[in-house]
């Protein structure tokens, strides 16, 4: 596996940096990943590199590229990040996931995936409505139903154009289990594919190993089914269980 940084042009004008892995040979598939508020970390650079170990070419573009290119912290002060996200703006999302959809396609990928965290899961949430993806994941996106921050998307979903899986942490003050219900009720009712995962005993960011809220069994647990997500909608490939 080899990361690089690469420079990708948005269809508004401006360039976006992005962190890529690519795997030894062929890749399984092409593979979007979403950032948090803080940044393209030392974390999700690490989680592009397990996908990137996983046989993905994984690319995760810098959305804060417009106001804060290059920012990235760790987990302490979540203020500096805040102050980007609130700057973010749907449409220039949007550029930005088609950027990192085309680079994927242009490098020879047909079938493409997306997943994020905390920030980034609301983006790939928008990633299945904006692009023609194969399926997408999202971790404890705050912002997909409304809070006192931003509008939602539950009136946009029932344009997903894939399926999705959801996870999130029963413990979550932050995205409370209401918010998760109004998220599923709008799926349920506009027949959408979807998978809904609740961990009772995590918190959010349960899946980040730099968080003090990082939960290792649920983490250990989301792993796994993130993985057999992406392969059973990337080469329709299952193994059932014996009897």
């Amino acid at each position: 596996m080899k990361s690089e940084f690469v420079n990708l042009s948005v269809n508004d004008g401006t360039q976006m940096r992005a962190y890529v892995a690519r795997p030894d040979g062929k890749p399984r598939a092409g593979l979007i990943v979403f950032q948090e508020i803080f940044g393209i970390n030392s974390h999700i650079r690490d989680v592009t590199e397990r996908f990137g170990r996983q046989g993905y070419l994984a690319i995760a573009p810098e959305l804060f590229h417009r106001s804060g290119p290059g920012f990235e912290s760790g987990y302490t002060d979540m203020g500096p990040g805040f102050a980007h996200m609130q700057q973010l703006t749907d449409a220039g999302l949007e550029a930005d996931i088609r950027a990192a959809h085309q680079w994927l396609s242009d490098a020879g990928e047909s079938k493409i995936c997306s997943t994020g965290y905390c920030m980034g899961g609301r983006v790939s949430t928008m990633a299945a409505i904006t692009a023609p993806l194969a399926c997408a994941v999202s971790y404890y996106g705050g912002g997909i139903a409304p809070n006192q921050m931003n509008p939602g998307l539950l009136d946009r979903l029932k344009d997903l154009k894939a399926p999705m899986l959801f996870f999130w942490g029963g413990l979550d003050s932050h995205i409370p289990q209401e918010s998760v219900q109004k998220v599923t009720a709008a799926l349920t009712a506009a027949q959408k594919n979807y998978t809904n995962v609740v961990f009772s005993f995590a918190d959010h960011g349960f899946f980040c190993d730099q968080r003090a809220s990082y939960n290792p069994q649920a983490a250990a647990l989301a792993w796994p089914l993130t993985l057999a997500f992406f392969e059973t909608h990337t080469t329709g490939q299952t193994q059932p269980a014996r009897a």
